[in-house]
């Protein structure tokens, strides 16, 4: 099953699913509100279906959301009317996918680098597709970081066409890689009980 297929199969699933940690969630949204400005230009990948795009749009000038499942953007798109930004467009596309309206003065990748199937090259692209001085901000769960159960039972889990493919780098090779593409991380951490979950924003330099 494709990755975009995998998606498409949970999107009203995963669209009618609660936050799993309110307070966490919150936390991440203000942290990322305090590098954006309202002239920005905002990319989100791996949007899903919209929900924080849409809390994001009013801090900035526009926003454009990304995602490789069609379900996911026809959920968020639906969510668009008078009482909602208009100041957001979303598209399918996956996260190496050339975006209208490069370079961005931030992207955000939330709950999605840890999904692509190559972590450099994806970074490489956010890279190209970021203005000099700009941000990335992501929050990526860091599956090296879990335990060794947690680890095991992934492959089994998808197996049964349960889970997603993985990515399981750790902490340290997460922001390694962010350097070796050539950002500077100005900002580390985790929000609420979940400390493999890794919160970073990292600067474009040159």
């Amino acid at each position: 099953m494709t990755a975009a297929a995998f998606w498409d199969k949970i999107a009203a699933k995963y669209a009618a699913q609660p936050i799993s940690d309110p307070v966490a969630y919150e936390e991440t949204l203000a942290r990322t509100r305090a590098y954006l400005e309202d002239s920005f230009r905002l990319l989100e990948i791996g949007c899903g279906t919209g929900g924080t795009a849409l809390k994001l749009a009013p801090f900035v000038a526009h926003l454009t959301g990304t995602d490789i499942s069609g379900e996911m953007i026809k959920i968020g798109r639906a969510k668009l009317g008078l009482d909602t930004p208009g100041n957001v467009d979303f598209l399918c596309a996956d996260a190496n996918a050339t975006v209208p309206g490069a370079p961005f003065d931030a992207i955000c990748a939330f709950n999605i680098l840890h999904l692509v199937p190559d972590l450099s090259a994806t970074l490489h692209h956010l890279y190209d597709q970021t203005r000099p001085d700009g941000v990335v901000i992501s929050k990526t769960p860091c599956i090296g970081e879990m335990s060794i159960f947690v680890r095991a039972m992934i492959p089994i889990i998808k197996l049964f066409g349960k889970a997603p493919d993985v990515n399981g780098f750790r902490k340290a090779e997460l922001e390694a890689t962010f350097g070796e593409v050539g950002f500077e991380i100005v900002e580390t951490g985790h929000f609420g009980k979940d400390q493999n979950t890794h919160f970073v924003v990292a600067r474009r330099i040159g």
